[in-house]
């Protein structure tokens, strides 16, 4: 089975941009929940411009799925992390001014720094995974770090899939073999929504978990979030 975290970011940001707590984040969580997600995700960010950091030790209690805190490992998220103790933390290599994920890590580059970390969060019982593209070397480092699972950078291949699905998927389904040959679980996430999900999900199906946000919000806009959630779930049968 492969479990629906939905990310629930762009909802703090409908509610920022007007002040006060409408949408209340909390709540929408606990729908989302209701509704059949296995999961919900946040990402907190510097800025705080949509999750804040006070929303991620709102939610803590009140989830009774997964929690997945996802994000660049700077000391404050670090702390954050290491206080609320989420079922699993993803990290992204983010800039602290970037507008959305945009590349996974390069493992190699930063192998000491992730290793440490993955041994501070494995240490208190925080499952980890590391971002990153279809490269293979890349994954044979994420495995040596020590790290649970990897999420795929799904980007390019939504971006090629309407164009041609074939190609689009092929680096995806190798990378995710890959990594289950060297025992790592496998999650995906950036751009993946109710065109492309299905084909993604038909062609690695031992895939772990998807991380869905600003897509699957979208369409809850007109479907309503109980009837998105229902559909993303199909899509992953």
């Amino acid at each position: 089975m492969t479990n629906l975290s939905v990310n629930i970011n762009k909802v703090a940001t409908l509610r920022n941009a007007r002040g006060g707590n409408m949408p209340d984040v909390l709540k929408v969580a606990q729908d989302a929940e209701a509704f059949g997600a296995q999961g919900i995700t946040v990402h907190p960010r510097p800025d705080e411009r949509h999750i804040r950091y006070s929303d991620v030790y709102g939610l803590k209690p009140l989830i009774k799925t997964e929690f997945n805190i996802e994000g660049y490992p700077s000391d404050k998220f670090i702390d954050l992390v290491l206080k609320v103790k989420p079922t699993q933390v993803t990290l992204v290599p983010d800039a602290p001014d970037a507008i959305t994920s945009n590349a996974g890590w390069d493992v190699k580059a930063h192998f000491d720094f992730l290793s440490e970390l993955i041994e501070q969060f494995t240490q208190v019982g925080i499952r980890t995974s590391i971002f990153v593209g279809t490269e293979l070397d890349n994954i044979d480092y994420a495995a040596k770090t020590g790290t649970d699972r990897i999420e795929l950078y799904t980007e390019p291949y939504a971006s090629q899939y309407l164009t041609n699905k074939e190609a689009a998927i092929a680096p995806f389904v190798q990378a995710a073999q890959h990594a289950k040959s060297l025992g790592l679980g496998v999650n995906a996430g950036h751009d993946l929504s109710l065109v492309n999900l299905a084909y993604f999900k038909q062609n690695i199906p031992l895939l772990d978990e998807v991380s869905i946000g600003h897509a699957l919000i979208c369409d809850a806009l007109y479907l309503g979030l109980q009837e998105t959630i229902k559909q993303y779930k199909q899509c992953l049968q």
